[in-house]
């Protein structure tokens, strides 16, 4: 089953237990839904310890819920408050997915972990969970409007439609569009699938902060997923500055000329982590020493990228890592500007650009105009 076939599914399963007191109490009254709903939630409780050993909070909630409701009916006996109270449970409803589609609080997928069995929404079915969140809150508000309006004025019978029946085709509407739409578009409209061996990336905002995790796969390929990588420079005792050789088989950039060391910032690692560890597998040598220059997003038709520009005086020795680099050597900062018969990447001519604004790469060409 694709993710967002199972987000739809367990969107719908969160809130059985309403649904069946709900039918239950259309059907046989307040008493009888009451105990039907008690009885499923205890089962659905009962499944979940076996199965998780847990205690599932939602269904507690939901329970407690059932109960003050129907209690106040069955207290109070009055027919109003017996035909406002399918309005008062949808309207909770219309918070919760108020919330999860307006705010920054994504409270569906916690009330969902339970069922997705380790399942990490991509950030397209996490989008999708939020437009369908905002559709469906204001649809049932609608239809709570409409209750609480066929309540006061409406004969008994349109009442009965209006919270019973129409709160099931509307249901069942929403979700049959949603599954012909997914049918229609097909494939082509699927996240691919995830290699258990691939490599996930923390996604972030252009302050660095984590919003989301994704893999490599989706990564790559969508520009709206900024993900962190570190870049470091080596510069030696006398200004130059090192630079790598991209080997030819590279998905980007094949071939070309690069920083000394660049790489991907792994989920759950923080940047000097990363840098360390790029620092080895390229070059085999300590970063311990580098210090941050500089962090900037760069955008592509193939990516997004928040790096982090470290600096690093070192003249060796290095040891390259053969499979990712073609050749490494240090390089004048005047043989970069006059060089023509050589491919720099976009993110080193950008970086070039941010040393020399420092005067990182000028102290060669000033030493020569001062000994003349």
């Amino acid at each position: 089953m694709n993710n967002r076939n199972q987000i739809v599914k367990q969107f719908s399963i969160g809130f059985i237990p309403l649904l069946v007191f709900l039918v239950a109490e259309y059907f046989y009254g307040v008493v009888v839904g009451l105990a039907v709903a008690m009885a499923f939630s205890l089962a659905e409780l009962a499944y979940l310890w076996f199965r998780h050993r847990r205690v599932d909070t939602f269904i507690l909630v939901d329970v407690g819920l059932l109960l003050v409701l129907a209690g106040i009916s069955i207290v109070l006996d009055s027919d109003l408050l017996f035909k406002l109270k399918p309005a008062v449970m949808e309207f909770i409803l219309v918070g919760v997915l108020a919330v999860h589609g307006f705010t920054r609080h994504p409270v569906l997928l916690w009330m969902m972990k339970r069922y997705l069995a380790g399942m990490e929404p991509g950030e397209a079915q996490k989008a999708m969970l939020k437009t369908m969140a905002r559709f469906l809150a204001v649809i049932f508000l609608l239809h709570t409007a409409l209750i609480v309006w066929s309540a006061y004025y409406w004969s008994d019978a349109a009442w009965a439609f209006v919270s019973g029946g129409l709160f099931y085709v509307i249901m069942a509407v929403v979700f049959a569009g949603q599954w012909f739409y997914l049918k229609r578009k097909g494939p082509a409209s699927r996240p691919p699938e995830v290699d258990d061996d691939e490599e996930w990336f923390d996604l972030v905002d252009e302050q660095g902060r984590i919003t989301g995790r994704a893999p490599r796969g989706r990564v790559h390929g969508d520009p709206r997923l900024l993900h962190p990588v570190v870049h470091l420079h080596v510069l030696n005792d006398k200004g130059y500055i090192l630079l790598q050789k991209r080997s030819a088989g590279k998905e980007l950039y094949p071939a070309c000329w690069d920083t000394a060391v660049g790489g991907h910032v792994a989920s759950g690692e923080n940047i000097m982590q990363a840098l360390m560890r790029e620092a080895r597998e390229e070059l085999n040598i300590d970063a311990r020493k580098a210090v941050p220059l500089f962090r900037y997003v760069m955008r592509n038709d193939y990516e997004s990228e928040l790096v982090h520009t470290f600096l690093l005086r070192r003249n060796g020795p290095f040891r390259h890592n053969r499979e990712e680099i073609g050749e490494i050597r240090f390089w004048s900062p005047p043989e970069i500007e006059e060089s023509t018969g050589e491919k720099f990447t976009p993110n080193l001519l950008e970086e070039l650009k941010m040393l020399r604004e420092k005067g990182l790469l000028g102290a060669v060409r000033e030493k020569k105009r001062k000994r003349r």
